[in-house]
């Protein structure tokens, strides 16, 4: 049976990654062993969405409140690609990871399996 989701960012600053995840986002962690750190964030979701390319995948956090979690993250220097979108099934922004990439944040208006 299948009991969670594993999720890995790629970076070659991995350290400069951790960092942020841990200490801005403030994603709790354990060390694995050698300093390789799993982060334990909350309950996932996974989609499947229609598209042209064969093995795109993209990661996004979800909020209550996308305009607090905004403001919060900006007080703690997080950077943001863009403005806030109203996309119907969700309001959402991306931030943009130290050394490159991004990760979406929205906050959904859909219907969700957690409870």
């Amino acid at each position: 049976m299948i009991t969670g989701l594993h999720a890995i960012l790629f970076s070659p600053d991995a350290d400069m990654v951790r960092a942020f995840v841990g200490d801005v986002l403030g994603f709790d962690s354990v060390d694995a062993g050698g300093g390789w750190l799993i982060f334990g964030p909350w309950p996932s979701e996974l989609a499947v969405h229609p598209g042209e390319e064969n093995g795109k995948h993209e990661l996004y956090l979800m909020c209550d409140d996308v305009e607090r979690t905004v403001e919060e993250l900006t007080a703690k220097g997080v950077e943001f690609s863009g403005e806030i979108s109203d996309q119907g099934w969700g309001r959402l922004t991306a931030i943009k990871v130290p050394g490159g990439g991004e990760l979406g944040l929205y906050e959904p208006r859909h219907p969700s399996p957690i409870t």
